[in-house]
């Protein structure tokens, strides 16, 4: 292996090659569930120092099968599925995108950026904004995650019941293949009938087809007002009627839509005693809207007035609060955000990200929540989400006396496969917006068609024969 580190250090510069000391910033997950070795960190300042990286360890795979060798391809390195890091057989190469960080061209007319994968959300979005326009794009790690990760994992968070996941705001792509070829898809045509759709092959692919390395992505117009509410509602089939009656009022001006139950909201309460969490201790669950309107606020008050009024009349809302203010918005969203910070603190913990369909919501909430709690006496339900888009973040949290650590180690398989086994009855999904992972990818063979599995391994045979790029995610060959 030596050799090919010092063919890296020339590519890349020895600086940039990284095999001693403190690693843990990439080797390590951002849950701290499990700790790899990295073989080196391998940090290219440019598309082609990346491909040249890649081509060296594919050209020695393919001279030395026997060393095991791959590329974990690396963003922020924020994922929640174990799908960044490296294993522990020190084999891995771990490639960070970070330093691929530049902004290379906005097009005001065509309402597109074009930027480098190791980009963080938070400087797209602000650029964005510099400009006059809006990158919609959000979630709790917008601060440290980075475009390419956001893309390669095809991302969510708060603004998807409008804009859609990370796919649905990129027009174009640039990639580095598994033999070291880049693919020049940075195209900002928003009609393109020329064939496969390779864009969204890549696409939540997780770096197992390929090495993203730069996107065009799309912006919108700033809106004229963003005016959130606070509502409590009386039960998640409340919720549900309240999103439906949402969309009526707002339409496309709806742009968040959040559930969180009181349990979760309760431990924000705890263990954040700076925030003040607003209605949450009479009422199952609140609901936290946000109404981006394109006329005025004025309008957007009334839009979002008038819906509560009817909610309220109709009995799906039994108070809310309107904040007056950008501070007090911040505030009521920085709770929403808050939670997993809030669950961490508890302990550890049990998470799931899954989706049903918005009409099955209710159903599976209130059985799925027999299930455990039949199952686990004490158990502690922690759920929360994006329930404009059906997707909810059903966390399971230890019986209060119980060491978590014991709980997470005797329990996870039993909460697993009764979670999982309800998201399929409904006709769900086991992860709406993290990703597979390796965390997951042992049981989409139970809850993935086979037909759709055998299609997903024919694509990563031919596109990566020697399975050099991130082996043992999404889906395992062999």
């Amino acid at each position: 292996m030596q050799k090919l580190l010092s063919d890296l250090q020339a590519i890349v510069g020895a600086a940039h090659v990284l095999t001693e000391g403190d690693l843990s910033a990439w080797t390590q997950d951002w849950r701290k569930r499990t700790s790899g070795k990295a073989l080196a960190v391998v940090r290219p300042a440019s598309t082609d120092e990346a491909a040249r990286v890649v081509k060296a360890c594919s050209d020695h795979l393919a001279q030395h099968p026997e060393s095991g060798l791959s590329i974990v391809p690396q963003g922020g390195n924020t994922g929640l599925v174990v799908g960044s890091t490296p294993d522990e057989s020190g084999h891995q190469i771990v490639l960070s995108l970070q330093r691929l960080n530049a902004v290379r061209s906005i097009d005001a007319a065509n309402l597109t950026m074009t930027v480098e994968a190791g980009c963080i959300l938070q400087t797209v979005q602000e650029r964005a904004e510099s400009e006059g326009f809006w990158f919609p794009l959000s979630l709790a790690a917008e601060g440290s995650c980075t475009i390419g990760g956001n893309l390669g994992t095809n991302a969510g968070g708060t603004q998807v019941v409008r804009f859609g996941n990370a796919r649905d705001l990129c027009l174009g792509l640039e990639v580095v293949t598994p033999q070291g070829e880049v693919w020049q898809g940075l195209s900002g045509l928003r009609k393109d009938n020329t064939g496969y759709d390779l864009k969204n092959l890549y696409i939540g692919a997780e770096g197992t087809l390929g090495i993203i390395t730069a996107a065009t992505l799309k912006l919108y117009p700033q809106p004229k007002a963003q005016l959130t509410a606070w509502a409590a509602v009386p039960s998640m089939q409340a919720a549900v009627q309240l999103l439906g009656l949402a969309h009526q009022h707002l339409s496309a001006s709806l742009t968040g839509f959040e559930m969180m139950g009181q349990f979760a909201l309760s431990l924000v309460a705890k263990h954040f005693d700076n925030l003040r969490v607003p209605l949450y201790q009479d009422t199952p669950f609140c609901v936290l809207l946000e109404n981006a309107d394109a006329e005025s606020e004025t309008h957007a008050r009334a839009q979002l007035e008038g819906l509560l009024e009817a909610a309220m009349e109709d009995g799906y809302v039994t108070d809310a609060v309107v904040a007056e203010n950008l501070t007090q918005a911040h505030t009521l969203w920085q709770i929403r955000e808050s939670i997993p910070l809030a669950q961490a603190e508890e302990g550890l913990n049990i998470k799931h990200d899954i989706s049903v369909p918005v009409s099955s919501m209710a159903a599976f909430v209130a059985g799925t929540d027999a299930l455990l709690t039949q199952a686990i006496p004490g158990v502690r339900l922690v759920n929360f989400g994006h329930l404009g888009d059906g997707n909810l973040h059903y966390n399971v949290q230890a019986p209060e006396a119980q060491d978590a650590a014991v709980f997470l180690r005797e329990q996870e398989a039993h909460v697993n496969t009764i979670v999982f086994d309800a998201v399929l009855a409904h006709g769900g999904s086991i992860s709406a917006e993290h990703g597979v992972g390796s965390l997951k990818v042992d049981h989409l063979t139970h809850y993935k068609s086979p037909v759709a599995l055998d299609t997903m391994r024919a694509i990563k045979q031919a596109l990566d024969p020697l399975n050099l790029m991130n082996p043992g995610r999404v889906v395992r060959l062999g």
